[in-house]
């Protein structure tokens, strides 16, 4: 029951989808936060989480024992933030496809260049510039 309660605080807490921000990319990371501030990683633990939000455990595991079923298609999320950078995790949510032509990660905050959008979704991203900060902040804090 916590975690509807965690969940519903996270996702009302989002201001409005404010104007899509252009990340500045250097090399294989975005080293800039896209929101200007730190993300919150309760919040971005429960994106993580959420079947219907992020979908991360579809492909991923992770430490949240809580949730049956987790995918085995991609990397774990254990130890993340001891094998990537702050900047590094937040490429690989932007845009994957930046680093791996092949993936089949989807593109969280793209809205240019992506194919078969279903119309409602067409010029929106996928997670909002906070929802990604934080993710980013939840997955820096895994470090076993």
């Amino acid at each position: 029951m916590w975690v509807l309660a965690v969940l519903a605080l996270a996702l009302v807490g989002y201001p409005a989808a404010a104007q899509q921000v252009t990340p500045q990319i250097n090399g294989d990371s975005i080293p800039r936060s896209l929101t200007g501030q730190p993300g919150d990683a309760t919040r971005g633990r429960v994106i993580v989480a959420n079947r219907s939000v992020g979908l991360c455990l579809l492909c991923h595991s992770g430490p949240i024992a809580e949730e049956r079923f987790q995918g085995d298609l991609a990397p774990s999320f254990a130890g993340a933030g001891s094998r990537w950078s702050e900047g590094q995790l937040r490429l690989r949510i932007v845009d994957g496809s930046r680093l791996n032509a092949d993936t089949i990660m989807p593109a969280y905050y793209r809205t240019q260049g992506l194919q078969r959008v279903a119309r409602s979704f067409e010029g929106k991203t996928i997670l909002s510039a906070a929802q990604v900060e934080d993710v980013v902040a939840y997955l820096v804090t895994l470090k076993d």
